[in-house]
């Protein structure tokens, strides 16, 4: 006579309250390895062999803050080089950061290109050569700090004359601020308007 095999054991049924209390752990512990102390780590890093852009790239003068090496500024003064137009906000704002969002068939943007290209021609009567496109569309961001080495140039006459220095110093002082492509490769040539302006302000002073 065959043995009687005994029934196979089923195997153990998950519970409903296993799987949340597993799910609530993982929730936990990726909230807290995520959330706070990768955050902390890469804070405490920046912070210790990159404290100038950790802290927003700053630059102080006279004990204040007056703006960033990355977030662009409205300069409307003849004596003083301007930026990209921006579409952030109300100009230049770095909480509503964005384009125009209009492509390029745009019947709307290309009326705001044509008379943004009008602007900046009565602004800068005796600049010559072709318009550079940066000073007359917005950037991605509507805070972009730099302009195109053509664009710097294109004002340099302007920002002369309403200084009283020669043409050949204030572009001198273009050349000197214009930075090159990252490694060679990366990027374009750019020049940071800020730098600039208070490069401007340290050879001939603030201007009126």
């Amino acid at each position: 006579m065959a043995a009687t095999q005994p029934p196979a054991a089923s195997p153990p049924r998950d519970s409903t309250l296993r799987h949340v209390v597993t799910a609530t752990l993982y929730t936990i512990v990726s909230v807290l390895a995520l959330g706070v102390v990768y955050p902390v780590v890469v804070w405490a890093i920046g912070s210790a062999l990159f404290p100038h852009q950790a802290g927003g790239s700053l630059i102080v003068a006279g004990g204040a803050v007056i703006g960033s090496e990355l977030v662009g500024q409205k300069f409307t003064r003849a004596g003083y080089f301007h930026g990209r137009p921006s579409a952030a906000g109300n100009g230049y704002d770095p909480t509503q950061t964005g384009g125009t969002n209009l492509g390029p068939t745009s019947k709307k943007l290309i009326v705001a290109t044509k008379s943004a290209i009008a602007a900046l021609r009565k602004e800068n009567p005796d600049a010559t050569g072709p318009v550079p496109m940066d000073l007359v569309t917005s950037s991605a961001s509507g805070i972009d700090p730099d302009v195109s080495p053509e664009g710097a140039y294109y004002q340099a006459r302007r920002v002369a004359m309403a200084r009283g220095l020669r043409v050949d110093a204030v572009r001198a002082l273009v050349a000197a601020h214009v930075t090159p492509r990252q490694f060679g490769l990366f990027g374009e040539p750019r020049v940071n308007v800020l730098a600039l302006n208070r490069a401007l302000d340290a050879l001939a002073g603030p201007a009126k």
